[in-house]
């Protein structure tokens, strides 16, 4: 069984911690040459500080030598950077491989979702993996649930033959489509948490925050033709009370530069130097939701902070009179 992953950030050098522990023969993908050579150079990555590669390190800047042969392939690269990636794959990838995309996150131009822009260049079988699950738990082997959302029995059998182990665990549903809005929306919810956090609310409305967040996602889902019930998945109870409450989180650390009134300088200096998917993925969303005439208010509302037309002040008037 032969593993390929595009893209050697946290997460994918996260997932690949637990291929190599599981004796699996992976290949990890950068587009960056200089970053390749000093990934196989130092066995460390300044994206998962304090961790050194375990394993083999079998990494590549060559895409056709990554995928070549492989039974799967693992999509974890940016959301900005994923219809380019797959781009480039559907020159190299065998027809029989399957794919996994970890990739979360909604396309900002046509406003479709991953599986869907997928689907434009790709006929493999294929499906998506979301949960609570921060890259530098994962390396410390940390006990960890994802949710995999597939169609295929086969993608099924083979995601879980690679990864699953005394720490790793899979539940399988059919619903592609909620767990990438819950996988995608959560960095959303998170920086609106964050923003609460640097206000100093209390804990009280912070939970009054989350309880509301979780039900218009579950309406959400139901509009854009996905399933209710998973917004009680690894992918979304899981997941957004993990990056809606955890420092770890990039988009809740953003989100609190905000709320506790950093200047613009600061918050500048943080997006140059972090990667806040949410960021991204608001736009997406707002876009999305406006295309489908979709009642979001929530979502309308943080875009208008974010852009400076609504003071965060807002939020905590808004959580009221919903």
């Amino acid at each position: 069984m032969k593993v390929s992953i595009l893209g050697s950030g946290a997460y994918g050098l996260a997932l690949r911690h637990i291929l190599v522990n599981n004796k699996v023969n992976v290949c990890s993908w950068t587009y960056n040459e200089e970053e390749c050579n000093s990934l196989i150079k130092t066995r460390k990555s300044p994206k998962l500080k304090d961790y050194t590669l375990n394993g083999e390190v079998n990494i590549t800047s060559n895409m056709e030598e990554c995928v070549n042969g492989s039974d799967l392939v693992i999509i974890a690269v940016p959301a900005f950077a994923f219809e380019e990636t797959i781009k480039n794959l559907k020159t190299y990838i065998n027809k029989k491989s399957v794919v996994l995309i970890a990739t979360k996150g909604i396309e900002q131009n046509k406003c479709l979702f991953l599986d869907e822009i997928f689907k434009l260049y790709l006929k493999n079988e294929f499906g998506v993996i979301s949960g609570p699950t921060f890259a530098e738990d994962i390396v410390k082997d940390s006990c960890i649930g994802f949710s995999l959302a597939t169609k295929s029995k086969k993608v099924d059998k083979i995601v879980r033959s690679c990864f699953e182990n005394k720490t790793t665990k899979f539940r399988t549903t059919k619903d592609v489509r909620g767990i990438e809005i819950c996988g995608s929306i959560k960095n959303v919810m998170a920086i609106a948490s964050g923003m609460l956090s640097g206000m100093s609310v209390t804990d009280s409305t912070r939970a009054l925050f989350l309880t509301e967040s979780m039900n218009d996602i579950k309406e959400l889902i139901k509009y854009l033709g996905g399933k209710k019930k998973s917004i009680l998945s690894f992918a979304g109870f899981g997941d957004i009370l993990m990056t809606c409450t955890s420092t770890k989180s990039r988009n809740y650390s953003f989100g609190y530069l905000i709320g506790e009134g950093a200047s613009q300088k600061e918050i500048d200096k943080y997006l140059e130097s972090t990667t806040v998917e949410g960021m991204y993925t608001l736009k997406s969303i707002h876009k999305l939701v406006k295309k489908k005439k979709v009642k979001m208010p929530i979502i309308n509302l943080i875009y208008n902070i974010i852009i400076g037309k609504k003071e965060k002040e807002e939020m905590l008037k808004f959580l009221i009179e919903k």
